[in-house]
């Protein structure tokens, strides 16, 4: 079995127990394909796509060798039912998942240990990893900061988690009538993919108000990007040009 999930001290945080409540009542079904999670399993492969792409350019990584990832630290935050977590620690990473929803970390816990896969899952929040002095080399920051009351306070948290040079992935929702008719009335009201009021789009963020509030706290924006759905052929691709709904960041902590 992997570590036991570790509990902490959440201190100050920017956590919002309304949304955590949301996230902790469907914490069961987080590896159920056809479940409340379907748009994130769906969205994965084209997320981790990105991802690793992300960290072996900037720590010169060959993907195609054996554990490419070896030696890098890797925190996932808001890791859920750790989707993205166990394909991290199949690289080679290790890796922390850290989850505000203490419901979601026996699930990860389990599903990890089932798949021979030994990750170092906490219930905690960024707040608390950066008052004990955690770093990592790279931080998977997916579809969170959307959800947190203090969306600067929280990315300062995620600067200060990162070693100079370290490398932050940071995806969300933009904030735009397409957004609200795609995420909010397609994904929750017609196709019931997530329960109603999964997602606030007053909390949505536009990828401009992103890159500033990442150079607020301390980030150097590189690289942007859209995940663009295909209704056609039913999947998901990486855009260069369509951000308009789904989109993805790459930002450095300077050295």
């Amino acid at each position: 079995m992997g570590k036991l999930p570790e509990k902490e001290h959440l201190m100050v945080t920017t956590i919002d127990p309304a949304e955590v409540a949301k996230f902790e009542a469907m914490a069961a079904e987080w590896w159920d394909t056809e479940g409340k999670f379907k748009p994130l399993h769906m969205l994965n492969p084209c997320r981790l796509d990105y991802i690793t792409r992300q960290i072996a350019s900037e720590f010169g990584r060959d993907l195609t060798g054996p554990k490419p990832f070896k030696d890098l630290r890797i925190l996932d935050i808001g890791c859920g039912g750790g989707l993205l977590s166990e394909p991290m620690a199949r690289l080679g990473a290790t890796v922390v998942g850290a989850d505000a929803a203490e419901g979601n970390i026996p699930v990860a816990q389990v599903h990890a240990a089932q798949s021979g896969l030994n990750i170092d899952y906490r219930h905690t929040t960024a707040e608390a990893l950066a008052d004990k002095g955690e770093t990592f080399d790279a931080i998977l920051n997916m579809e969170v900061v959307e959800h947190v009351a203090d969306p600067l306070a929280y990315l300062t948290a995620c600067r200060k988690l990162l070693r100079p040079g370290g490398l932050m992935v940071c995806s969300t929702l933009n904030r735009n009538p397409k957004s609200f008719a795609f995420a909010i009335l397609g994904a929750e009201h017609i196709m019931r993919w997530l329960p109603k009021g999964t997602h606030d789009w007053a909390k949505f963020i536009t990828p401009d108000e992103l890159y500033e509030l990442l150079r607020n706290a301390g980030l150097d924006p590189v690289d942007r990007k859209g995940f663009q759905f295909n209704p056609l052929s039913w999947n998901w691709r990486i855009s260069e040009r369509d951000l308009s709904v789904n989109y993805v960041t790459t930002s450095i902590r300077p050295d």
